[in-house]
């Protein structure tokens, strides 16, 4: 199929015609988010048009809040700071070490392919690359994040977590959109991979377990829901004791991030 068609006859051309800046934008997500940005480092970005940054939503009704558009470029933002990260990372010398460099060279291979895969498919609906701060400077944060290998580390699994969880909190904007629902899944399945593989090299688990986790105190806001033992309505908690209790029903199921708590601490990373 032709995705640049099938894009325009999904999307609304009128979101097109007035554009804000970046820099706008995400100044307008730290008023709200600021408080909460500053008290934990965020791990994922997200596209700029006004409808976007409006957009406050939960999964079941993201597909009334937010475009096609909208979601690719949401995307396309998670992507390109990931490609950049890794890149970044993979052209510091010393900073990898020579064991880990094939697994690192390997996720960057996949986030450039990413990037190029939603790039093409938004054509000249694509956003910009933003200018990226590894170092949280925007926030006010001094990370060590190319000089000091576990800091580098830490980065990796929070962008691959919150990666996996702003993909699925995506999923409910593409439900009536077949193709471009399964494309977005292969990627989310890829990042997911990602994040187990960062998070056994870091000595974790390869899956998240509650909001509990072994990265700094200031990382910790990344996980926030995932303590979350209801689902499909019912309550799972206590039911399972005799095989791992309520921290293996959290292991089962990963939360999704909506739109807005993504952009809400997005711009830590964000230069312009």
């Amino acid at each position: 199929m032709n995705i640049i068609k099938f894009l325009d006859d999904l999307s609304d051309q009128q979101l097109f015609e007035t554009k804000g800046s970046r820099r706008d934008s995400f100044n307008q997500i730290k008023n709200v988010g600021k408080n909460f940005a500053l008290a934990s480092i965020p791990f994922a970005l997200a596209a700029t048009s006004k409808k976007t940054a409006a957009a406050t939503m939960s999964m079941s009704s993201a597909m009334f809040q937010a475009s096609p558009i909208d979601v690719l470029n949401f995307a396309l933002t998670l992507e390109y700071l990931e490609r950049d990260f890794y890149q970044m990372g993979m052209d510091t010398t010393g900073l990898i070490p020579e064991s880990d460099r094939a697994v690192f060279g390997q996720i960057l291979k996949h986030e450039v392919s990413h990037v190029n895969f939603l790039a093409t498919a938004l054509g000249d609906q694509a956003i910009a690359k933003p200018t990226f701060d590894f170092s949280g400077g925007p926030a006010g944060l001094t990370l060590n994040t190319f000089g000091d290998y576990p800091t580098f580390l830490a980065l990796s699994q929070g962008f691959e977590d919150t990666g996996v969880r702003a993909y699925k909190g995506q999923a409910g904007a593409l439900i009536d959109s077949d193709a471009l629902l399964e494309y977005a899944l292969q990627i989310h399945s890829v990042e997911a991979r990602h994040a187990s593989q960062v998070r056994r090299m870091r000595g974790e688990k390869g899956w998240i377990n509650a909001n509990n986790n072994t990265l700094p105190i200031a990382f910790s806001g990344i996980y926030a829901g995932e303590q979350n033992t209801v689902q499909g309505g019912v309550n799972l908690s206590g039911m399972f004791n005799n095989y791992g209790g309520d921290a293996a029903i959290t292991e089962a199921f990963d939360e999704p991030l909506t739109m807005a708590e993504v952009n809400a601490i997005a711009s830590v990373f964000i230069v312009s």
